[in-house]
């Protein structure tokens, strides 16, 4: 039964269609959040397409991408269920890997608006160092610790070995992702002259890792789509 249908019955108003749009989280905009996030992502470190925009434009693609990363960060981690879970061992409770993937890739968002707001103004070596690449190394750890508790989520309740389903692909090509961005804040590293340690390689992860979590959320929209949440 949908809430609509149940507010005439219970005396719980109906939710209009705009607020359901905006104000609840779905598994729906979640994919859609990180699906735009990650093309500004990629946008700003395409190779042929970086260049020709420059280096100013390609940190708004990053600014405007981490703030659509935020937000379908933080609608994971508010659909994402209870904290804890009951156990028979003590001390009779321990955190769930769902929720603390969801946790620790909202933590991880908020590191990359610090530095992607940072990047917009920082022009000095210690700021760059301190400012964007701390923040950006911060979030990276804090994507690649999600994504192993995206996989040990998921092989909670699957088989390690299920290429006919679309969740098991999302949660591999999310932790490629994962990796690809702490090679990208590798990379990125702030050496004493001011220099990358290798901005290519730097943008060559970013791409990679942005591609790999547009596609990560692309193969299991259908089914949220489809289960209409």
């Amino acid at each position: 039964m949908t809430s609509a249908a149940a507010g005439p019955t219970t005396g719980t108003p109906a939710i209009s269609p705009f607020r359901r749009l905006v104000l609840i989280p779905t598994p729906t905009k979640q994919c859609c959040g990180f699906m735009i996030g990650s093309a500004l992502f990629a946008a700003g470190s395409a190779p042929w397409l970086g260049i020709w925009m420059g280096a100013a434009n390609a940190n708004i693609c990053y600014f405007l991408g981490a703030w659509f990363f935020t937000g379908a960060a933080l609608i994971q981690l508010l659909t994402s269920g209870a904290v804890t879970v009951p156990v028979q061992y003590r001390p009779g409770q321990m955190l769930r890997a769902q929720w603390l993937a969801a946790s620790t890739q909202f933590f991880g968002t908020l590191l990359f608006n610090v530095s992607t707001t940072a990047a917009l103004t920082a022009h000095t070596t210690s700021a760059d160092d301190h400012l964007v690449w701390k923040p950006d190394a911060g979030g990276s750890v804090a994507f690649l610790i999600s994504g192993i508790f995206v996989l040990v989520d998921y092989f909670h309740g699957h088989r390690r070995w299920n290429p006919t389903d679309a969740g098991w692909w999302s949660g591999l090509i999310n932790l490629l992702g994962c990796i690809a961005f702490g090679v990208s804040a590798v990379g990125a590293y702030v050496m004493p002259d001011g220099a990358s340690v290798d901005n290519m390689l730097a943008n060559t992860c970013t791409f990679i890792g942005a591609v790999c979590f547009f596609v990560s959320s692309l193969i299991v929209l259908p089914q949220w789509r489809s289960a209409g949440r």
